[in-house]
């Protein structure tokens, strides 16, 4: 048995148990175990590739940072937009990505443009990159031609590149960990730093696109990249994924997109569905001077936003857009008397609620033994008001803890219309 017969016999078994087991003689078991442990993690993120026989799997970090093949198909559609508004055409443009990773990315970039250019520092992974770009876009539909020679791969570092080289897109997904592995979510602290390197990036292109983490402070960001003129917070299922810059050397306030993708995973071990893609657009100045409607209580129906417009802070906007109200200034739940098919979040039915006087939360909670409970703007946690109730963890009831616009706080029972049971702090 060779290795490559070792690691496709044992793609779905638990790589925990095949590292306590004594491998076959004539196996690179160190790698074999990481390829398995690869395609696994890639089944759901990264389809195509968890597909592809032959796929080279870097360590298991670089599969956790990088894009998943949903968000790395909306950068394509958004840089096809993008140069279009500009009046140009992608096949007759270049494309740098100076921060190459994993290559997902580049991968659904590349195939747009006259020339694709792909940069790495680690050697590991540029080699990788190589080879398995290559092999993903060598067996592409052929709706996209899949010509691999336009494609170059360089291990470098993004600064050195860019000093000596341009392109008409620049992409850059920055490292976001520091020295001892933490997450890190400031501009500054990335690697490369794009706010210092902001000038020579413009300099060098003609759109920059500049992925940076979920975490991140968004004004912050807009500060040290002035140029952005398009700011993109694309969420996955409900989970705010990444936030895209959009530069092209233009200034003044950018126009910000909430990119609700959503794609069902499908049965175990099947492709996961195709990809359905919501936006929400407003800019900081329309925020700014909506006007905020706070509810005087609780009404039928509860929504949650979903995570991009809530990053993006859209929130009085919301109030606007839909017809809701805010449950509290800090409160981000909005109430409405009937049922909105098309709220962009999650939705409840409300069947009780209870104020936090003990005889009526006593009454409130009699006859419920288990509970899945969320709070959004309360004073307690989760842990803290499941020891006050006495409520265990289980599917009996669906509670929220939150507070009202007059300072005042609810228990509220609900019934899930949609998305994950309760909101969670």
């Amino acid at each position: 048995m060779t290795t490559a017969d070792f690691i496709r016999t044992n793609l779905n078994v638990d790589v925990r148990q095949l590292a306590l087991q004594k491998p076959p003689a004539g196996i690179d078991i160190a790698f074999a175990l990481r390829q398995i442990e690869g395609a696994q993690l890639a089944r759901r993120k990264l389809p195509t590739w968890a597909a592809t026989d032959g796929i080279i799997y870097p360590p298991r970090l670089a599969l956790e940072q990088c894009s998943s093949e949903a968000t790395a198909a909306y950068k394509r559609q958004i840089l096809e937009t993008g140069i279009t508004a500009k009046g140009g055409e992608s096949r007759q443009w270049s494309l740098a990505d100076i921060t190459g990773g994993l290559g997902i990315d580049f991968a659904a970039m590349a195939p747009l443009f006259a020339t694709a250019t792909y940069v790495e520092r680690q050697q590991q992974l540029a080699e990788a990159a190589s080879h398995n770009i290559t092999l993903i876009l060598s067996r592409a539909d052929t709706t996209t031609p899949p010509c691999t020679t336009h494609l170059t791969f360089v291990n470098a570092e993004a600064e050195t590149w860019l000093q000596a080289n341009s392109a008409d897109v620049i992409y850059i997904d920055p490292a976001r960990r520091d020295a001892a592995g933490r997450k890190v979510a400031l501009v500054e602290d990335c690697q490369p730093d794009v706010g210092t390197l902001h000038d020579d990036i413009v300099s060098h292109c003609r759109i920059a696109l500049i992925k940076l983490s979920p975490m991140l402070d968004i004004r912050a960001a807009m500060r040290a990249l002035p140029s952005a003129t398009d700011i993109h917070v694309v969420s996955l299922n409900g989970e705010c994924k990444e936030i895209l810059f959009m530069l092209n050397g233009a200034s003044g306030s950018p126009t910000i997109h909430c990119a609700m993708l959503a794609q069902a995973a499908g049965d175990a071990g099947a492709m996961p569905g195709p990809v359905q893609t919501r936006v929400l657009t407003f800019t900081p100045t329309e925020e700014a001077a909506a006007q905020l409607h706070v509810a005087d209580d609780v009404e039928d129906f509860i929504y949650e936003p979903d995570a991009a417009i809530l990053k993006a802070g859209a929130f009085k906007l919301v109030c606007q857009r839909y017809p809701v109200r805010k449950l509290a200034a800090n409160t981000h739940l909005y109430t409405a008397s009937r049922h909105i098919t098309d709220f962009p979040g999650r939705a409840w039915r409300l069947t009780g609620k209870s104020s936090f006087n003990k005889r009526e939360l006593k009454a409130f909670t009699a006859g419920i033994r288990t509970a899945e409970i969320g709070v959004r703007g309360f004073p307690a946690t989760v842990a803290t008001l499941r020891r006050q109730l006495r409520l265990a963890d289980g599917p009996d009831a669906h509670l929220i803890a939150t507070t009202l616009g007059d300072g005042s706080h609810r228990l509220l029972r609900v019934e899930p219309l949609n998305g994950r049971p309760t909101p969670q702090d």
